[in-house]
């Protein structure tokens, strides 16, 4: 399996600052090896960062694209599933019984759920209101979306197992067609290769290790 390694911020590193997470970015792994499994066609430099410090997992997608869709015809999961978004999925184990998604649009809008193997999604389950914390911000060239992740639900949810979780890296990026219709492009960080667009299954999920 892929890996990456989130790096810890230790507690002089907190104190060392006004602004600590900010000031942590520079010193976090960047991921950018991404690919468009089931399209050819080339897509927006995407660059994912994330760190931890024992309390929270804290994690940023910066996305080199300025031409984003975004319906907004209300807050609904068909909104945020018809629109440019990001995604973490964590799973419990290989046998994905569960795992737990966010999908999270440029406007911070987040879809939540729970999920079992056949796309079994729970959509009434949540994630702990107190225990994810999301912003997002825009500029001339990008978009990006920050997060931060208590350690505690993460435990909680028997995500951590020998200092990994589990997880799997995507985004959807929506484009017209021919039709004028919108249509999403599937990026991900790990090929799942399989015939289709699938995220939910086990061949898309890497590794992230917590790192000491």
């Amino acid at each position: 399996m892929k890996e990456y390694q989130v790096v810890l911020r230790n507690e002089n590193q907190k104190k060392a600052t006004e602004n600590p997470v900010a000031s942590f970015w520079e010193k976090a792994n960047e991921l950018t090896d991404f690919c468009s499994a089931w399209s050819s066609e080339p897509f927006s430099k995407i660059a994912f960062s994330a760190f931890w410090d024992r309390e929270n997992l804290f994690f940023k997608f910066r996305v080199f694209d300025i031409h984003i869709h975004l319906d907004q015809k209300d807050d609904s999961i068909d909104s945020i599933g018809n629109s440019d978004r990001v995604e973490l999925f964590f799973r419990t184990n290989a046998s994905l019984d569960p795992y737990y998604c966010l999908e999270i649009d440029t406007a911070g809008r987040v879809m939540d759920f729970k999920a079992r193997p056949g796309k079994d999604f729970d959509f009434d389950w949540n994630w702990p209101k107190n225990d994810l914390e999301i912003t997002t911000s825009k500029d001339e060239i990008s978009f990006t979306v920050e997060g931060r992740i208590s350690i505690q639900s993460l435990n909680d949810l028997n995500l951590i197992h020998n200092n990994t979780i589990e997880t799997g890296v995507f985004r959807a990026k929506f484009d017209k067609n021919t039709n004028d219709e919108y249509e999403p492009t599937w990026i991900s960080w790990v090929n799942p290769n399989t015939e289709t667009p699938n995220f939910h299954i086990a061949s898309s999920f890497g590794k992230f290790i917590l790192m000491e």
